[in-house]
């Protein structure tokens, strides 16, 4: 390959290669020749990864034709299980010489010095090793080092398409087809079982120049019309326009497609003589190279818009719209990506999505909240699932755990389909309990609530069963939108929160933002070291009191002849509340001075969530009107386990005897004062921790709706002074090393109790 031509050579060889009717292994024997001709090489070999990472030679052309399917190296070993494990190529004059040198006498290449591998990859993960060897001492250049490169991802995808699959011997597999499983978080619950379908929205551009300019801007800007079309279409379909929060997220995609700047840019790349194709490419590139090393995760959030836009708009240029998914989309498919947009997520025919799994992403991403509407499971943080899946793989989606299963084996997809019957059956019993009291088995009442904190979640107040929202979350309306909500916007959400509530009572907790709940458009310049013990929630708000006053005005305007409680997050000294009891007053006065319609009652609490609180119990309590338990935030403080730590998420349980007794301390001062106390942390959601909940003396807990059918099954049947008595004895006991998740599951079991 003495000149440019001899790449372009090879791979028109290449492609007529693939493109003939030729069994599996004669097309790999003629690759390695055609490859070993055009590089002047006297060997080239192929060596494909295995289930079992072992590494066995599929063809070659120059050593012993015998050895094929018998030559084996373990990843790791020798210079080819280097390159397979590092994933990177090595190039040397004489091999021999290299430390990692392994022989293998079957092949007879005791006689090759110098060497040239490079690794078989898809999409990051290694398939298999290529490589061509001389007799002659010499270096491969750097355009032989490309073209081995370019030709070893034409065998990567021959790999993934299963070509490779019929010369495997019985008992083996290649790597591509073994079971896998990965762990994450859930972004939301429930259980699918499907097929893979890989979300690969990146279109390859080939023609980069130019001839006519001004004929590419007009190209350009009628691609552009048609996908601000597109987002337009989106926004007025029956199933979008009136479904809460994902329809400001698609607002912000409409602002962002109508982005001079953006537009600008791409404009300007056109007219510097690329085509309409290359500028969205380059543009893109470029923006992401600036936004590459951002940790803010707003900026993360707005690249994975304009990588949205960007794919969409390429697509229109090329003419790859999304009407050809609804022809070729499985019945149960199961979306997986690195990252999308939420309107990419939209373009998906609805009744065929099982499930989504993303790698990055949060629970809080506009394309989980756009899954969270749609009620599908969604699974995320799965690191490395995108480059281990193919189109098609059977997959499991568990959003209950947080885990997903690829190719799984028969008897955990038997399992898992088992599940899935199970809830069915299971959420048909919960209906039935939906309308029944919730009272122990001696008919204590028990409150059982739901937290919410979007519009979508509204429908599930009557279809759970809730007795009310023990918690709204109202800081998701502000994370959600690309500016801060106008005051009658914010009016507005309040007031269909309370209309669907149909007189149950409602808890709205004022804006808790900072730490890891990030705003689009407040930035907080003072880089933080720990933003969870930092600058957040009421500390936050005291200090921009305008946005305390806003969202008070609004709320005591939603609420005008109903009750309003309003609940203070994060509260660590009274005088906070006192602080913000001023704000409060300043703004009914000003309602009353001009005459609106004001709340019949106005209830103020506080959320539990710092240990310092726990010092000021007595007076805090005679301070508000009820109080609320944050466990997710008093536990992590309590324990200085940072809950989004990976390390640390299963080393201290929620059911030690100390936090127990936290929990306990807490309870017990409300009950003495007389003031109305609910827990509205992850705890309540499980039936053993809401069972021991119960037993500490919780009359009020708040959950996520799905987890209020679950637990009423455990009320109904709990003897609640049996198990009143078994826990004042088990918390006035030492607690060290006792495991009391385990005392609870064995009194549960006793008595009868399901969890």
């Amino acid at each position: 390959m003495r000149d440019q031509a001899g790449p372009r050579v090879l791979l028109r060889r290449l492609r007529e290669l693939m493109a003939e009717a030729l069994e599996p292994q004669e097309r790999l024997d003629r690759i390695v020749r055609e490859i070993a001709a055009n590089m002047v090489a006297e060997v080239c070999s192929l060596y494909v990864l295995r289930a079992d990472s072992v590494l066995e030679l599929y063809a070659t052309e120059g050593l012993n034709p015998g050895s094929v399917h018998h030559a084996q190296l373990r990843l790791g070993q020798g210079l080819v299980g280097t390159i397979a494990a590092s994933a990177r190529p090595i190039n040397l004059s004489d091999a021999q010489r290299h430390p990692a040198f392994a022989y293998l006498p079957e092949t007879g290449e005791e006689i090759y010095h110098s060497f040239l591998g490079v690794p078989v990859l898809r999409a990051g993960r290694t398939l298999g090793v290529l490589v061509v060897q001389n007799r002659t001492m010499r270096t491969y250049r750097e355009d032989e080092l490309e073209a081995m490169e370019t030709t070893a991802m034409v065998i990567a995808e021959m790999v993934a398409t299963g070509d490779l699959a019929r010369l495997t011997r019985p008992g083996l597999e290649l790597d591509l087809r073994r079971p896998v499983s990965f762990s994450g978080m859930s972004f939301n619950d429930g259980v699918g079982l499907g097929h893979v379908v890989l979300h690969e929205p990146r279109i390859v551009v080939t023609d980069l120049f130019n001839e006519d300019s001004e004929q590419e801007l007009r190209r350009l800007g009628s691609a552009l019309g048609s996908l601000r079309l597109s987002i337009d279409d989106m926004l007025s379909r029956r199933d979008v326009a009136f479904e809460g929060e994902h329809r400001a997220v698609l607002e912000a995609y409409r602002m962002f497609a109508n982005d001079r700047g953006w537009v600008r840019r791409l404009e300007e790349a056109v007219s510097n003589g690329l085509t309409a194709e290359a500028a969205v490419e380059k543009v893109q590139s470029d923006m992401r190279a600036r936004m590459l090393h951002m940790t803010d995760p707003y900026m993360r959030e707005r690249m994975s818009d304009f990588d949205d836009l960007a794919n969409r708009l390429l697509r229109q240029l090329m003419g790859h719209g999304p009407e050809a998914l609804a022809s070729t989309l499985p019945k149960d498919a199961i979306i997986v990506a690195r990252s999308m947009g939420a309107a990419e997520l939209l373009d998906y025919p609805r009744d065929r999505l099982r499930g989504l799994v993303l790698e990055d992403g949060a629970v809080t991403s506009h394309v989980v909240i756009v899954a969270r509407a749609m009620g599908i499971p969604v699974a995320g943080q799965m690191k490395g699932a995108v480059s281990m899946a193919e189109n098609g793989d059977a997959i499991i989606v568990d959003g209950e755990e947080g885990r997903i299963h690829l190719r799984p084996q028969p008897d955990v997809e038997a399992a898992y389909a088992e599940k899935v019957r199970f809830r069915a059956r299971r959420q048909e019993l919960y209906r039935e309990l939906r309308a029944k009291p919730s009272q122990t088995a001696e008919g204590v009442h028990v409150d059982l609530l739901m937290n919410a904190g979007l519009a979508v979640d509204l429908p599930q107040l009557s279809e759970s069963g809730a007795a009310g929202i023990g918690l709204f979350r109202t800081e998701l309306q502000f994370m959600v939108a690309a500016t801060f909500p106008r005051a009658e916007a914010q009016e507005r959400l309040y007031r269909d929160v309370m209309d669907a509530a149909r007189g149950k009572p409602v808890t709205f907790r004022t804006i808790d933002i900072g730490g890891d709940k990030v705003l689009p458009y407040f930035k907080n310049t003072s880089n933080e070291e720990n933003p969870a013990l930092g600058w957040r929630a009421i500390r936050l708000t005291l200090d921009r009191p305008a946005l305390l006053r806003t969202q008070v005005r609004a709320l005591l305007k939603a609420a005008g002849g109903r009750e309003l409680r309003l609940m203070l997050p994060m509260i660590t000294e009274l005088g906070e509340i006192f602080q913000a009891r001023e704000i409060i007053d300043r703004e009914v006065r000003h309602l009353s001075r001009f005459a609106h319609d004001l709340p019949t009652s106005l209830r103020i609490g506080a959320m539990i969530e710092v240990p310092a609180l726990l010092w000021q119990l007595d007076e805090l309590m005679r301070s508000v009107d009820f109080v609320s338990v944050g466990s997710n935030d008093l536990f992590q403080f309590v324990m200085a386990a940072d809950r989004g730590n990976t390390l640390l998420s299963d080393r201290f349980d929620p059911l030690s005897v100390p936090f127990l007794r936290v929990l306990k301390q807490i309870v017990d001062a409300g009950q003495a004062s007389g003031t109305p106390v609910t827990l509205c942390g992850e705890l309540a959601g499980r039936p053993i921790s809401a069972m021991a909940l119960l037993g500490l003396g919780y009359r009020s807990i708040s959950m996520s709706p799905a987890s209020i059918g679950p637990v009423k099954a455990m009320l109904t049947e709990l003897p609640l002074e049996k198990l009143e008595a078994f826990l004042a004895d088990a918390l006035s006991r030492p607690g060290a090393g006792r495991d009391m998740r385990a005392e609870l599951s064995a009194f549960a079991e006793e008595h009868g109790v399901p969890l």
